[in-house]
This record gives structure tokens, sequence and C-alpha cells, in this order.
């Protein structure tokens, strides 16, 4: 992951800030390559009252193109995240974005939990289809719009999610984004294999 796509999106408006971040992402293929990584997760962009969405949907395209070459010669996909940027809120919206690259160096991200707020996952993956090169899990109470366990008290339609992946073929890693129990890693860690192993298999 690119640790600066937060603090110095690559959507703001200073030369000097988008620099830094593109100097983040690349520190971070540099990593990737030397831990033996595939993929890079990234921010695009982040809309505020200073961004407007227009700008920040093409000063973001602009910034990832600069990070394509170096990226396709490492190896590496940039692998854009659905998250609670005011940005790319639609499937349709996102698989433009990504497509508008014409590089398969540029992929999508899917986080299953972080979609709710304003989606149905099952949906987002099939629209989005082979655009997604990696899945983040993590669960979501819908009702009362809060992360939860990946089962226990979330309202996510785990089995249609897993559905949605098959169909669309998608035979990569699933990856569990959840806080640790400090009281009880082991525990915790367990906990979160076995609900990962029921949502796999499609029974939960």
């Amino acid at each position: 992951m690119n640790s600066k796509h937060w603090s110095c999106p690559l959507s703001d408006a200073d030369d000097t800030v988008r620099a830094e971040s593109r100097e983040g992402m690349l520190d971070s293929i540099a990593t990737a390559t030397t831990v033996g990584a595939d993929a890079v997760l990234l921010v695009p962009a982040v809309v505020n009252d200073a961004t407007h969405y227009e700008v920040a949907y093409e000063r973001s395209q602009a910034e990832i193109r600069k990070l394509i070459p170096e990226a396709a010669e490492k190896g590496i996909t940039i692998a854009i995240e659905n998250v609670w940027n005011k940005f790319l809120l639609s499937p349709m919206e996102f698989s433009r974005y990504l497509d508008e690259f014409e590089n398969e160096t540029v992929t999508a991200y899917f986080d299953v939990g972080n979609i709710v707020l304003y989606g149905y996952p099952q949906h987002w993956i099939r629209s989005l289809g082979s655009r997604i090169s990696k899945v983040h899990v993590k669960g979501f109470n819908a009702n009362e719009s809060r992360f939860t366990y990946l089962i226990e008290d979330c309202t996510i339609d785990w089995n249609a999610v897993m559905v949605a992946l098959e169909d669309i073929g998608y035979d990569d890693y699933m990856t569990a984004e959840l806080p640790v129990d400090r009281d009880n890693p082991e525990g915790r860690v367990h906990s979160i294999s076995t609900d990962m192993d029921r949502i796999i298999a499609g029974t939960v």
C-alpha cells in the first residue's frame, strides 16, 4: 500500500504534494518487488471542499499515468481501492476510470466491506469483472453503518459475494482487513480464519 495516498493525495492542487505521493508510490513499488508482491494498493484521489470531483478525476489519472512505466517494468499492478474518499461512487464510473488508462497495469482492489455504505458488493463485483485483481474482506452492518466481524452482526450476503467472484473468474487472494484483538491475538486470527473458511465455502 502507498502510505502517502491519504496525507498527500494525487488529486491535491499542490505539485509538491502530488510529487511526494508519487515518490511514496514508487517506494511502495520497489518494496513490493523486494518482498515478492505483485500489487500495490492505491487510493487514487480524495474529494473535499478544496478539490472538485472533476478535478480529482483528471488530476489523479494524470499522476497515475506517470507511475505506469515503473510499475509495468517491475511487474507490479497498481490496484485502486474503493474507500470512503467521496470518489468513484458507482461501479460504472469505477470501470470507466480504469478503462481510460488502456493499460492492464491499473486494476481494482475491491474492498467488500467498504462498498456496503453505498452499494451491494455482489453488484459491483459483476460490474468491475476482470478489472478486479485483489480483494479485501471486512464485515459491515448496513443497518447501523458500522464495521463488524466478518460474519457476526454483519449484513453482507457473503454467499452472493462468492457466487459473483466465481462468476467473474476471480482466483486470487482474499485478504481479511480487520483489527487485532490485543488480549487474544491468536484466538482472533483463528476466528477470522474460521469465518473466511465459511465464506469461501459459501456456507454463511
